[in-house]
């Protein structure tokens, strides 16, 4: 079989790069790289829960938002190097402290190893369900190695329109690419499923969108776009966590937080168009102390 490490296309990037040799856009190179493993508290309801989802911070990423707050990580490239037999076992480790799930937190430039791992785990007496939790810069090919392994996915739509997601993200394909992988998703594990018990769900999608200062027009046009095309086959969660970070001198006009009008107007438009299933956020959600630290806690 192709080893696709040695011309990497894993993603829409398609940076043909050799990992072996050097590291590609996202900045990994053939070994898998994590910065943090431990328990979250602070996802959507039915993910973190009481106890906690069990996260997994994976370094470098595809997509390098410039208003990355996990910068450490995204663009720093932070993180300790780990085989994926080490990985296995951090997935245990988090399943004996009482994770409710395993968060593989933009997993997507390690998927070979990360498809690895939870197979490896799974014969090691792994039952948590599975939470990917992505940028949504995917590629369907991609992501079908992961039918079948993955119960919930916890996609972004960031942007719609090209011209901010080539601003902000480098990646002017942005939008088609997104929908192309949800679709793909909402496939693979189909509608929300809950644990009747504890409320936690056990499969589907939830598709998160974090409101941009001054670009309220685009978050309507993404929440419709979601809601036409899948109803309540998925949740939508609406995100007001926006917090200046890394330099932004270059792009003043993101450099703020979001205003409690601009936040009421998204939700407002959501509500009015029958959005039922899904999440806002409390305005002390777009705090810095909402940052996990990234310390190898868990490596």
């Amino acid at each position: 079989m192709e080893d696709i490490l040695k011309n990497c296309t894993l993603c829409p990037r398609e940076c043909g790069i050799n990992r072996y040799e050097k590291p590609g856009f996202c900045l990994a190179d053939d070994k898998i790289r994590v910065a943090r493993a431990d328990l979250h508290f602070w996802e959507e309801p039915p993910i973190s829960g009481k106890k906690g989802s069990g996260t997994v911070f994976f370094s470098g990423c595809n997509l390098r938002c410039v208003f990355c707050q996990n910068y450490d990580i995204s663009r720093e490239n932070f993180g300790k190097v780990i085989s994926p037999e080490r990985l296995a076992e951090i997935f245990l480790e988090l399943q004996e402290k009482g994770a409710n799930n395993i968060n593989l937190v933009t997993p997507t430039h390690f998927i070979e190893g990360i498809v690895n791992a939870l197979n490896l785990s799974r014969k090691m007496g792994l039952k948590l369900p599975i939470v990917y939790n992505t940028s949504s810069y995917e590629k369907v090919e991609s992501l079908k190695k992961l039918d079948g392994l993955v119960d919930i996915y916890l996609p972004d739509f960031k942007y719609m329109s090209s011209a901010l997601s080539r601003r902000y993200s480098n990646a002017e394909n942005y939008s088609e690419m997104a929908k192309a992988a949800i679709a793909e998703m909402v496939r693979q594990v189909g509608p929300p499923q809950f644990d009747e018990k504890t409320d936690l769900m056990t499969k589907g999608v939830i598709v998160r969108h974090l409101v941009l200062p001054g670009q309220t027009e685009d978050s309507k046009k993404i929440i419709k776009y979601l809601y036409d095309t899948y109803r309540d086959d998925i949740f939508i969660s609406i995100m007001r966590q926006y917090t200046p970070f890394g330099n932004l001198e270059n792009y003043p006009e993101i450099n703020r937080k979001i205003t409690d009008e601009e936040y009421d107007e998204v939700v407002d438009f959501a509500v009015d168009i029958g959005v039922e299933n899904g999440f806002l956020q409390d305005e002390e959600a777009a705090s810095e102390s909402f940052i996990p630290k990234f310390n190898l806690k868990g490596v």
